[in-house]
């Protein structure tokens, strides 16, 4: 989904930011069956365990059930474990008292406190030290813990979800995941289906995204037509919804179909002739950056003629700076299209003395 707006809390809120249902669920069977199943769980305090690849949004249905949950009172918590360094963590989730440690200054609650009649939602939670794991565990079994460096144990009542994008299965049979942690938190499992399996949502989310971007963007732009429709349905989207929505905002921003479908069509290209040719051998870490250097290139020179070659517009349009604008259009080699415009012939030479065209 696209970006929210940063919050005062932090990633503290009531989980009111959501897409409407018929978009948030859409109509393919893969999303019709996750809906029953999520209706069925969400007036339930038991704890939800959502799986799916990344981008496929995890984070969007944990705060749909909380909406629609007892919880929706209380706050929405949301702690990415994996964002999180393990020292810091465990005072994160369960605060800490004065001076407990060098620094603390102050007593400060955690987040488990924060999710007191709310929800908390533990994002990768397959990146938990196992040392924290086993503090988790003790506090989902009876809702008792302690602040780092704090004697009075303390009740919590939350509603908990928790999220991964990689197998749990395989993660307890490595030994890197508490078995019995892994069977507390999956009491209901809820697998997000990646965005090619359901493509007969991909119009109404595509035009979702675009109302959305409008209003970020402050700046209008025109329905998708039937064939780029059709063409976004048959793409592979790797990147799941978060893909699409980033295709969707450049589109809004730049105002040509083909900025949606450019990077996406590259990367399969590209992605093609590394593994039929063999022989090449050409490193993977090279091909990304050719293949970001290309869409670099593409996304600059369509802002480029949609703002009729002016320089300044463009650099506002893609959110960068005149200088840094200058340096790119002439590191992609782009300064002889102005020619074939009609336009000035060259970059400025002076970046302190822009030309009057600017």
């Amino acid at each position: 989904m696209p970006p929210e707006k940063p919050r005062k809390n932090g990633d503290i809120d009531s989980g009111d930011l959501l897409p409407p249902d018929d978009v948030l669920f859409g109509r393919s069977a893969a999303m019709q069956e996750l809906r029953q199943r999520a209706e069925k769980v969400c007036g339930t305090n038991l704890p939800v365990f959502l799986t799916g690849y990344a981008g496929t949004g995890k984070e969007v249905l944990a705060r749909w059930l909380h909406k629609h949950s007892p919880a929706c009172q209380g706050a929405f918590v949301k702690v990415n474990c994996a964002a999180i360094p393990g020292a810091l963590l465990e005072s994160e989730l369960f605060g800490y008292e004065k001076g407990a440690f060098t620094g603390a200054h102050i007593s400060k609650p955690g987040r488990v406190e924060l999710a007191l009649n709310g929800t908390l939602f533990l994002d990768d939670i397959a990146d938990l030290e196992l040392s924290l794991q086993s503090k988790l565990l003790q506090f989902l079994q009876d809702g008792r813990f302690s602040r780092i460096g704090g004697e009075t144990e303390r009740v919590v009542e939350t509603r908990l979800i928790c999220a991964s994008k990689k197998d749990l299965v395989q993660e307890t049979a490595a030994g890197r995941f508490r078995a019995d942690l892994y069977y507390r938190i999956n009491v209901v499992c809820l697998r997000l289906p990646r965005l090619h399996e359901r493509r007969e949502d991909i119009a109404a989310l595509a035009e979702y995204f675009r109302k959305q971007y409008e209003k970020e963007f402050r700046k209008e732009s025109a329905p998708l037509g039937k064939e780029i429709v059709h063409h976004l349905r048959n793409l592979d989207w790797p990147g799941n919804l978060r893909e699409l929505s980033n295709g969707i905002a450049r589109y809004v921003l730049i105002g040509l179909e083909t900025a949606i479908i450019s990077e996406p069509s590259k990367r399969r290209t590209a992605a093609a002739q590394a593994s039929t040719d063999g022989a090449s051998a050409v490193p993977l870490k090279l091909i990304a950056k050719e293949a970001i250097r290309n869409m670099e290139r593409e996304v600059i020179l369509e802002t480029l003629r949609a703002n009729q070659w002016n320089r300044r517009k463009t650099a506002q349009s893609l959110k960068i700076s005149y200088r840094s604008l200058i340096y790119k259009i002439r590191n992609a080699g782009l300064t002889h299209r102005r020619s074939e415009l009609n336009l000035t012939s060259q970059v400025d030479s002076n970046l302190s003395s822009p030309s009057p065209a600017d």
